[in-house]
């Protein structure tokens, strides 16, 4: 990745893009090099400038964010880190987003930090979620399993400590932290989660844990 993280936004409000533009140019290290009104334009931009992040609104027209993360995620070799952006965090076509690969999803109420950080944040390939927001909606859409998964019992004890503190919201360092390793050894667990669950990345991993019951959706997590 380049040292400026280079992104597209994806709204099909003008207004919205705009501020999110201004927003995001006035930070250093940051660039939006292209927008998109529709899903379908979000797929094509995206295939022609190749960004690290893309803020992906979740309704548009003609092809909405769900279906343009699905496809971009779907057809590149490397495709950027999508956050799909959207106006309320109960939404359902969140949960679809997640589902289909994205990295985490923001509220377009965010304050203009918290934008900057969830772009950087994503950028160095960590993953943006909101426990809390996140267990709602696994409550909500959990699958009704009557055994544990089969990866459940592949996880070491430390393992499963990982999963439950990813699941937290912690980062890599934050991991790294609380279980005082060293960074290397923190990434080598999340690794050796993702391998394990068969997670594409840290909210696939997040979503199949309370899905499948491995972690109640009612649980608040790790103090």
């Amino acid at each position: 990745m380049s040292t400026t993280v280079r992104v597209v936004l994806a709204d099909d409000e003008r207004m919205v893009r705009t501020a999110l533009r201004v927003i995001l140019d006035a930070e250093p290290g940051l660039e939006v090099v292209g927008e998109a009104a529709t899903g379908a334009e979000a797929v094509s931009v995206v295939r022609e400038l190749r960004p690290d992040v893309v803020l992906m609104d979740v309704r548009m027209p003609e092809t909405d964010g769900i279906r343009a993360t699905e496809q971009i995620l779907g057809t590149l070799d490397a495709p950027p880190r999508i956050v799909v952006v959207t106006t309320f965090e109960n939404d359902s076509y969140v949960y679809d987003a997640l589902l289909a690969g994205a990295a985490g999803f923001l509220l377009k109420r965010a304050a203009a930090e918290d934008l900057v950080q969830a772009v950087r944040l994503v950028a160095r390939s960590d993953t943006l979620l909101f426990p809390s927001a996140v267990r709602a909606l696994a409550a909500e859409h959990r699958r009704r399993v009557p055994d544990p998964p089969r990866w459940a019992s592949r996880l070491t004890d430390r393992e499963a400590e990982v999963l439950r503190l990813m699941a937290a919201g912690l980062t890599n360092a934050e991991i790294a932290g609380r279980l005082r390793v060293g960074p290397a050894t923190a990434k080598t667990h999340v690794a050796a989660v993702l391998a394990k669950t068969g997670a594409r990345d840290r909210t696939q991993a997040v979503i199949a844990a309370y899905e499948s019951g491995f972690i109640a959706p009612g649980s608040p997590g790790p103090a």
